[in-house]
């Protein structure tokens, strides 16, 4: 009976394989992923601060992307590595507490940041005599502002209930990374308020944003076919087409893992998922939003190219 009601003070996180000669493939495989992450959005942050033809507020939220996807991935990457190579694999209750806080805070900052860049691209498409006077200078910084706050009150409505919640017994998540449902799952107490709050929380913090970027398209595209240029139609289109991708795939990915029962045992699907929203993103993001930018691609190379 004292086994059975031992209160828990670490977890135990089991990550994508329990094969050693795996876990050594995968621990140099995401290491590379996650520097290639960091130099790629570092090297964003760095032209954009340094080249004057890039001081508009499209590249302004994409800087703000890059530095908020080093600090996404930073959240949870370098302890999954960790684990890859230790034999313990374990994380205390505070720190576990801490990436989750962290975790939701920047996936909430991202997702509104996502909706800012989707609403900057709104009104350069479809009011572009007034795109200086409505996006200027103050307009873009409220507007980060604005996503930080929203990030620090769904983490901190998500997070500050958990230390309500008691844990006795099973103490293993099968995970790569503190998974707020997972964690829950493990609960002897009642979490009650935890799931009502999660559940609360979507729709201000998940589907309000969401359907904020779906109408923006949707006006987008609906302006971009009235265009008669095929030409004007197709510039106009490839300036939001790779936003559209990524909001597309991040959404998609978190819902899968989100809008469904809690479970401490994740599906084949949801792995992929969390691969993808979790580790994938930040790296993709510069990739897809700046390097098939031909006004990036040509301040990147006169930033780091050869002169020849």
């Amino acid at each position: 009976m004292e086994n059975q009601t031992e209160v828990v003070t670490e977890f135990i996180l089991f990550g994508l394989s329990s094969d050693p000669r795996m876990q050594l493939f995968l621990f140099f495989m995401f290491l590379g992923i996650y520097a290639a992450t960091l130099l790629a959005n570092s090297m964003i942050i760095l032209v954009i601060n340094t080249q004057p033809s890039l001081h508009t507020p499209m590249f302004f939220f994409l800087k703000i992307l890059a530095l908020v996807d080093i600090c996404y991935s930073t959240v949870t990457v370098p302890k999954m590595l960790e684990n890859f190579v230790s034999k313990e694999k374990s994380i205390s209750m505070v720190g576990c507490y801490a990436q989750i806080f962290f975790f939701i805070h920047f996936a909430c900052v991202e997702i509104f940041l996502l909706t800012a860049m989707a609403y900057d691209r709104f009104v350069a498409i479809c009011d572009p005599l007034h795109y200086s006077t409505i996006m200027n200078k103050q307009m873009c910084h409220q507007l980060v502002a604005g996503t930080f706050i929203m990030g620090l009150l769904d983490a901190t409505a998500n997070t500050v209930p958990l230390m309500c919640v008691t844990f006795c017994g099973v103490n293993r998540i099968s995970h790569y990374t503190c998974d707020l449902p997972a964690v829950l799952s493990l609960s002897c107490s009642g979490s009650f308020t935890s799931y009502m709050l999660i559940l609360a929380s979507v729709f201000p913090f998940g589907f309000t944003p969401f359907l904020l970027t779906l109408v923006s398209y949707v006006r987008i595209i609906s302006t971009i076919l009235k265009i008669h240029s095929a030409k004007g139609r197709s510039k106009a289109f490839s300036t939001c087409s790779s936003h559209l991708i990524m909001a597309s795939l991040f959404y998609f990915s978190a819902f899968v893992r989100y809008l469904k029962p809690s479970s401490n045992s994740l599906s084949d699907l949801e792995r992929v998922a969390s691969i993808q929203y979790l580790i994938l993103t930040p790296l993709l993001n510069p990739i897809i939003y700046s390097l098939k930018n031909n006004e990036m691609k040509t301040n990147i190379q006169k930033k780091f190219g050869k002169r020849r």
